[in-house]
């Protein structure tokens, strides 16, 4: 039994009776589900029949089908619904005023994964700016971060590397629901969108996804469990590197390594840094499809054990630190685009700050790092409660 009910929930029990008589757009994927795990667009649709115009759909496509960075999902058809779905990961990434001359109101239902550079967070945003310019409402039915919202991490993304994997000056690790991340925007872009969160019931601060009670759907192909979200603010830092992800696994992000890795020198650097709240076991694997297809990889696979310990960002930083200066001939950085950038390395766009990749080149490591985020860090905490919609503590 669910221990938290989700937008979704919320609308079908009280809230749908303010839709009556608009016509009703759909940001969702397959993972837009209430919690007895029944589609979004069909929970809509049998509370008020006729009233959804078209579908919208974020990246990898509205049931999840596509891979990878910079696949594009063509616009279709619901054959359900006779109602076009039109995609936000294709020739354009915000809706187009034809597109939203169908509807009134645009309810937005995604799972977003708590980490900046997951790309949900920047179609929301057009979708927020285009509904502003073309005089839409928008409708956040709003969904637990699995990372909690209390702990953030990380520094905050540089203005001139925005892109789509990183809309604001946020943290990896920002500690905001998506409907609080909407909020946000709406007020920092000055957007005067007329916007709506529908919020939780019984969502606190403190609670993991495995804290909720709620099933996990994968948001996208390569974020199989919760297990995988939990490392992923770290580990996404391999898309920016010749290592793999672990992507053509059953696991990515937990799963990650390279033909050249050595990995018991790199399990003894990790000894000697004394970070707490995982393992790395020693793990051989061969992808069946992106870096690496078909080779044999040695690697890793990271367990979190202990979740107010680990620290998926500096981890990850401090591996990437021990791979630098193992392999120096070996390991790349991975050359651009990445998420329709062609101009800037990945590796940069998704730390946020171009000094990380230099510095841990030279003798920098990464607390040294982290020191020089803290007080910016301590500055965005304070500045995020403004949009705060759920208190901590004890239900």
């Amino acid at each position: 039994m669910a221990n938290v009910f989700i937008g979704l929930d919320v609308l079908q029990e009280e809230k749908w009776k303010d839709l009556r008589g608009y016509r009703l757009g759909l940001l969702a994927n397959q993972a837009s589900v209430n919690s007895r795990l029944i589609p979004a667009k069909d929970v809509i649709n049998q509370l008020l029949p006729g009233q959804l115009k078209a579908l919208f759909s974020p990246q990898h496509g509205f049931g999840g089908q596509d891979q990878d960075n910079m696949i594009e999902s063509p616009h279709s058809v619901d054959n359900e619904l006779k109602v076009p779905i039109f995609s936000l990961y294709s020739y354009t990434r915000e809706p187009e005023k034809n597109m939203l001359d169908l509807i009134d109101i645009l309810i937005v239902d995604l799972q977003d994964v708590g980490t900046r550079v997951y790309t949900f967070a920047a179609t929301m945003l057009n979708c927020i700016k285009a509904a502003s310019k073309y005089g839409k409402k928008v409708v956040i039915l709003d969904r637990p971060n699995p990372l909690g919202g209390e702990i953030i991490e990380g520094n905050l993304l540089r203005e001139e590397l925005f892109s789509f994997v990183g809309t604001y000056s946020l943290p990896i690790r920002h500690g905001l629901t998506f409907g609080e991340l909407g909020l946000l925007f709406n007020d920092v872009f000055e957007l005067g969108c007329h916007l709506e969160i529908i919020p939780m019931r019984g969502w606190r601060r403190y609670m993991l996804w495995s804290e909720t009670g709620l099933r996990w759907v994968m948001p996208s192909p390569n974020l199989p469990c919760p297990e995988s979200a939990y490392v992923y603010p770290g580990q996404v830092l391999w898309e920016g590197t010749n290592v793999s992800e672990g992507r053509g696994t059953c696991r990515p992000f937990e799963i990650f390594g390279a033909p050249y890795l050595n990995t018991m020198k790199i399990k003894k650097i990790m000894e000697q840094v004394n970070l707490g709240g995982f393992i790395l076991q020693d793990f051989v694997f061969r992808p069946t499809f992106n870096k690496w297809e078909g080779e044999i990889c040695r690697g890793f696979f990271m367990h979190v054990t202990d979740h107010k310990k680990f620290q998926p960002f500096i981890t990850s930083l401090w591996i990437l630190k021990a791979i630098l200066e193992l392999h120096p001939e070996h390991f790349e950085w991975k050359e651009p685009p990445y998420e329709y950038v062609y101009d800037k390395y990945p590796i940069d766009l998704i730390t946020g700050d171009s000094a990380i990749r230099t510095k841990l080149r030279l003798a920098n490591k990464p607390e040294d790092l982290v020191h020089q985020w803290k007080n910016e860090l301590t500055e965005f905490s304070d500045f995020r409660k403004n949009y705060f919609l759920y208190p901590n503590g004890p239900l």
